[in-house]
């Protein structure tokens, strides 16, 4: 059995998506994964161009998993498509399905004028299993896993990017907060700024995300991290308190930005050291990402020395177990969040 090798799912989805457009299809698709950006955009991608418009009433069936069972969706695999090259058939929600594992027997031997894809949403196929070892084996398989807090800013950067966008750090930090690790709630975000910038704009800054997103930088973790960096503590307790106010605030999320915040702090220490306090641009550059940062983290270096910041770090440890109900206290998750922002003024 061949076997498929661990790659990045937004790689591995451009790749599937630019065979799809240029009409290489294979036989079975399995896609799956927590996050479903990457199978709901290559499912999409599949749908638009595998069968045409004139022959979609033919060849194309879409289906449910709920609502099927296993041995409807071999029969639909198993027939031959009607004045065309190849059907497709579409299997959404398929982690549904009753008998699931039973598609294996069809994917050990698919036909090659049938496509089908396999489309679970937010649950992946055991793999240890027959269904999914026929797939690696006869097809391809999609796996989309959510994004790390701290990849999430990169990512946004990069996905505007790809759009012909170019997006402010601070806005893509700001939207971020505000979407956490929903990809797909990034895109639809996107979808609506667009429609609201001036026409040919191509910049977007903190002013559109806040005016577009709805959400305020003033009273973000963003914003916080900026006040502790600076060491400013009445707008940082301020900003703690609104923050811990909020109807969708969560402590383990506030915290795990802090946290990524401090970690690189701790970084640069270890760059200022070895570099006698003189790291070049491109050094910075490396750590720190977009030169607007640079000014921050030498404030938060002069204000937090390396005892400091790493006593922050335990600090962030603690509150994020506190913050998830560790020791089963009954301190509200808004207070956790200013109680925690006094103590790292006071280091």
């Amino acid at each position: 059995m061949a076997k498929q090798e661990k790659v990045n799912a937004a790689q591995q989805c451009k790749a599937l998506i630019e065979e799809v457009k240029a009409g290489v299809f294979k036989p079975v698709y399995l896609l799956m994964g927590e996050e479903p950006y990457y199978p709901d955009l290559l499912c999409k991608a599949i749908l638009d161009n595998c069968i045409d418009e004139f022959g979609k009433d033919f060849n194309e069936t879409v289906c449910y998993g709920a609502d099927v069972t296993a041995d409807q969706v071999i029969t639909a695999a198993r027939r031959f498509p009607m004045m065309a090259d190849r059907q497709l058939v579409v299997v959404r929600e398929a982690q549904l399905l009753k008998g699931l594992e039973e598609l294996a027997v069809y994917c050990e031997n698919p036909l090659d004028s049938t496509v089908l894809v396999l489309l679970m949403h937010g649950a992946s196929a055991d793999k240890r299993k027959a269904l999914y070892k026929s797939v690696v084996k006869n097809g391809v398989v999609l796996e989309s896993n959510p994004l790390r807090d701290y990849e999430i800013a990169r990512w946004i950067g990069e996905y505007y990017a790809s759009r012909g966008l170019s997006i402010d750090p601070r806005a893509a930090a700001l939207l971020g907060e505000s979407a956490g690790t929903d990809l797909c709630r990034i895109s639809a975000e996107t979808d609506k700024l667009l429609k609201n910038l001036p026409e040919g704009a191509k910049n977007v800054s903190v002013a559109d995300i806040e005016k577009n997103v709805g959400i305020s930088r003033e009273f973000s973790v963003f914003e916080l991290t900026r006040e502790l960096f600076y060491k400013n503590g009445p707008n940082a307790l301020r900003i703690a308190a609104r923050i811990g106010d909020g109807a969708r605030f969560a402590m383990p999320m506030a915290v795990s930005m802090l946290y990524t915040s401090f970690y690189k702090l701790l970084k640069y220490h270890a760059l200022l050291q070895a570099t006698r306090n003189n790291p070049s641009p491109a050094e910075k550059g490396a750590l720190l990402g977009n030169p607007y940062f640079f000014r921050e983290y030498d404030a938060a270096a002069r204000n937090y020395g390396m005892q400091a910041t790493m006593a922050i770090m335990s600090l962030l440890c603690e509150y994020d177990y506190l913050g998830k109900g560790g020791d089963g206290g009954a301190t509200a998750q808004g207070e956790l969040l200013v109680e925690l922002t006094a103590k790292i003024l006071a280091l």
